[in-house]
């Protein structure tokens, strides 16, 4: 199944959720204010910013469907990441009034009468409602991997959690200890601001382009079990949406053809997008640095450069060095030859070794 199918499948969970809050909010609300329950009426105010958050998430799986165009190459997968940022301040600022009603309620002169147990039963009813909701967007979410989705599975069972919150607060009040059910909507209205800071951490992680450190050890070692990788210079990603996004600089032996460097990269590519599902990984390819006498020959450019600026030049040093190594002409590989050799002897600082060297005289002890 391909990423905008997933979306398209994830908008179910959506609407689910909407159709379940818009039902849920209603009854509560009425059952809440017929029957004098704190409790019952905040846990419907958080269900009604629960409708105005899925439908916030079902625009934003809309809007991740849209295909890359000249203004958004990487296409519109972060507008899950902006709705949940939107949720989330819904949920605050919801939460926010719900502790102003309840501390007003708990602190204030005045008293609501006892909640009637039929407020009770509806509370308790709309948490199984809530439970078997999130089960079924928890299932749909990791089956079309949206991150939007999961945040609204959460947002389910938080609120079923809440229902029962307010299930204990209304028994409570109904034996005359008015205040547990004022009690009760205190805290409801705390879960609603605990689980809005959730929602936004998440979505501006995700914005920032953080990434989760476990997944980017599984890439890894997907990477370095392959042939012909002799090393991992750098990894890393970030999620636009539920998407992945991931950027990989590899070592190949410099031996190999330009052809075979990219054969082995879009192996890597092939293996990072069917076992992880990744959206996108550019890989960057890079010669395994070669080391001779323990020093690096890529760091040691510029020396042998020098060297074979004096070589050519036709110094007398450098044909005496040929004519005690037994060469009698220019060739490239005794020339390379030389001016490898002369390199490991300079970085080892065998300055009378190199004297030697270069200019032929065996009675020169090689240190």
């Amino acid at each position: 199944m391909g990423r905008y199918e997933r979306l398209r499948e994830g908008e179910r969970g959506a609407w689910v959720s909407i159709a379940a809050y818009l039902s849920l909010a209603s009854v509560k609300l009425v059952i809440g204010y017929l029957f004098f329950s704190q409790a019952l009426i905040a846990d419907g105010f958080n269900n009604a910013a629960d409708i105005v958050v899925s439908v916030a998430v079902l625009v934003g799986l809309r809007i991740s469907q849209k295909p890359p165009d000249h203004d958004h190459p990487y296409g519109h997968f972060r507008a899950e990441n902006i709705a949940s940022l939107l949720a989330a301040f819904i949920i605050m600022l919801v939460g926010f009034q719900v502790l102003w009603g309840a501390g007003t309620s708990l602190f204030g002169e005045t008293r609501t009468e006892s909640p009637s147990l039929i407020a009770a039963w509806v509370a308790i009813g709309a948490a199984f409602i809530m439970f078997f909701v999130s089960m079924y967007n928890t299932k749909l979410a990791d089956r079309v991997d949206s991150q939007a989705l999961r945040a609204v599975a959460k947002d389910n069972r938080v609120d079923a959690y809440v229902s029962v919150g307010a299930f204990v607060g209304i028994i409570g009040a109904y034996f005359h200890l008015g205040w547990v059910d004022s009690l009760a909507a205190l805290l409801i209205g705390l879960v609603i601001c605990r689980t809005a800071w959730h929602i936004f951490k998440d979505a501006a992680h995700s914005l920032s382009d953080g990434f989760d450190e476990e997944h980017l050890s599984d890439y890894r070692d997907t990477i370095e079990e392959l042939d012909h990788v002799q090393g991992l210079r750098m990894l890393r990603a970030r999620k636009l949406g539920s998407a992945v996004h991931a950027e990989v600089i590899i070592e190949v032996d410099p031996d190999l053809s330009v052809e075979d460097s990219h054969e082995i990269a879009e192996r890597v590519e092939t293996n990072l997008k069917t076992e992880h599902e990744i959206e996108h990984a550019h890989v960057h390819i890079e010669p395994k640095k070669r080391r001779v006498g323990g020093y690096n020959v890529h760091h040691r450019l510029d020396v042998v450069d020098q060297l074979r600026g004096f070589a050519l030049c036709g110094l007398p040093f450098v044909n005496m060095m040929i004519f005690f190594q037994g060469k009698f002409v220019y060739t490239d590989e005794a020339l390379n030859a030389w001016l490898e050799r002369s390199v490991v002897i300079l970085m080892e600082g065998r300055f009378i070794s190199i004297f030697s060297f270069l200019f032929g005289l065996s009675f020169f002890p090689i240190l």
